[in-house]
C-alpha cells in the first residue's frame, strides 16, 4: 500500500491507501520501510536522495516506533552508497548508542567516523 500511495501509479489502490492514512493510526516498521526502499531503488531506479526525502515526509504522517532511527538511516542512505540495512544499523548506533559488529568495510568506516565526530 505504501508503494501505491507514494507512486500513485494505480489510482484505485492509491485512493485506498490514502483512506487508511487519513483515518490515522497507521503504523509502519523498519522492515516495511526497508522493503519500500529496496523496491523504489532496485525496481524503480529512484535516486537515493529522492527516496530519503520522500520517505522522511511519509514518516511524518504515520506512526513509527523507530522514527528517529529511520530518519538517521534515510539521511545516511541519501548521502552514502551503503545498503539500506547498513544505514539502519548506523541509525541504531547513532540514535540508541547500539554497538555494531560488522565486517562490512564501508559501514566500519562510517561507524569509526561517527564515533570520532561524537568525541569532538
Amino acid at each position: 500500500m505504501i508503494l501505491r500511495y507514494l507512486l500513485n501509479d494505480n489510482q484505485l489502490m492509491a485512493d485506498q491507501a490514502e483512506k487508511y492514512l487519513d483515518a490515522g493510526e497507521v503504523s509502519v516498521t523498519v522492515e516495511v520501510i526497508a522493503e519500500v526502499v529496496y523496491v523504489l531503488h532496485g525496481v524503480y531506479s529512484m535516486e537515493r536522495g529522492i527516496i530519503a526525502d520522500t520517505l522522511k515526509k511519509f514518516l511524518n504522517i504515520v506512526d513509527c516506533r523507530d522514527k528517529k532511527v529511520l530518519d538517521q538511516a534515510l539521511d545516511t542512505f541519501g548521502k552514502r552508497k551503503l545498503d539500506f540495512v547498513d544505514c539502519v544499523l548506523y541509525g541504531y548506533h547513532q540514535v540508541r548508542g547500539a554497538e555494531i559488529a560488522t565486517f562490512d568495510r564501508k559501514l566500519q568506516r562510517l561507524l569509526v567516523k561517527g564515533a570520532a565526530a561524537g568525541q569532538s
